[in-house]
């Protein structure tokens, strides 16, 4: 099947390439970036010598390419102006950013800090998280694809709090990423020269995923969720480290623990986990696994969850084509193993 990829000069963008050209079912048909527009894509990015002829492209709505399912990685508030034009020509798409998320529009405006001019499209979108949504993915038109934040709590706090382990209220989410996830041309704050040789956090109690997670969490767990959840840069290029901190409800052992997660995530084949070891960053990164790692503290009955991704795979462009192989009908794993 064909594919094509609007916002291909990112390191998103860069990402979906780098995994779709090794997978069996599906060719890349056309690539767009109007920043890149005329260059060879192994032009910009040299990983791609000798394994693509790709050239950018810029993107009109009148030369909308022909291809079964387009992916759409613009940053937040760019793919509100491009996808609805997408759908009414029948496409399927898959969005990396931000815009249709959240179903609430006032949270979108209030926490992406812009109007949004898409809404009647937002109640479309399924919410692409496969784990747990794959029936609404499957015959989905538009999919949503989950904030990188996001994918690393909602996996490891929905089974603990649907099955009522934990306080819904006081959870606490610290979260450290690789300067990656502020995209190819952040400011100079967001620069590896600016963060090496140090950790700052950011966005603190203002950051976009935060009702992303709220209320991915408060759907399948029936009950309303609120966290506090704090990211930090920090000085690599890719990976997210979560540590979850929930108050306990009652008491459980770590061997209760790994059987409720063996029951909500035994058939999921990137969810990974492991009561008996500390997850790490370089064990998932250039995977679209999400590691999964918990430990009780009894003294202060608090249940301490540790999760790491690869914000570019699992957190992005990984998380898409397994969106993508359940909408097209493909094995969920094609061309991520």
């Amino acid at each position: 099947m064909d594919v094509s990829i609007i916002g291909a000069s990112g390191y998103s963008g860069a990402e979906l390439i780098r995994i779709l050209l090794h997978h069996p079912h599906v060719r890349i048909q056309r690539v767009f970036a109007n920043s890149s527009a005329g260059k060879r894509v192994d032009e910009v990015y040299g990983q791609f010598r000798g394994q693509t002829d790709l050239v950018y492209e810029r993107y009109s709505a009148e030369h909308v390419p022909d291809s079964d399912l387009i992916f759409v990685a613009l940053p937040s508030g760019e793919a509100m102006h491009v996808v609805p034009g997408l759908l009414k020509l029948k496409k399927r798409v898959i969005d990396l950013g931000g815009d249709f998320r959240l179903k609430d529009i006032h949270a979108y405006q209030k926490y992406y800090k812009r109007e949004h001019v898409s809404a009647e499209v937002v109640e479309c979108a399924a919410y692409g998280l496969p784990e747990w949504n794959q029936p609404e993915i499957r015959k989905a038109q538009l999919v949503a694809n989950p904030g990188c934040y996001a994918t690393s709590a909602i996996l490891p706090l929905i089974p603990v709090v649907k099955e009522g382990i934990v306080e819904e209220h006081g959870i606490v989410i610290s979260s450290l990423s690789g300067v990656s996830g502020a995209g190819r041309s952040a400011s100079i704050d967001y620069s590896f020269t600016e963060v090496n040789e140090s950790v700052r956090a950011y966005k603190v109690a203002e950051h976009q995923h935060t009702p992303e997670i709220e209320s991915g969490i408060s759907g399948h767990a029936g009950r309303t969720v609120q966290v506090t959840f704090v990211p930090h840069l920090i000085p690599i290029t890719r990976g997210i480290y979560s540590s979850i901190y929930a108050r306990l409800k009652r008491t459980i052992d770590q061997d209760e623990l790994a059987s409720l997660y063996g029951k909500y995530y035994s058939g999921s084949p990137f969810v990974r986990f492991d009561p008996s070891r500390i997850p790490e960053i370089k064990n998932a990164n250039y995977t679209n696994f999400c590691d999964i790692g918990f430990r009780i503290d009894e003294a202060n009955k608090t249940l301490i969850l540790l999760s790491v991704i690869d914000n570019l795979v699992k957190g992005a462009a990984g998380q898409a084509v397994q969106n993508m192989n359940i909408m097209l009908g493909f094995r969920e794993t094609e061309g991520l193993l």
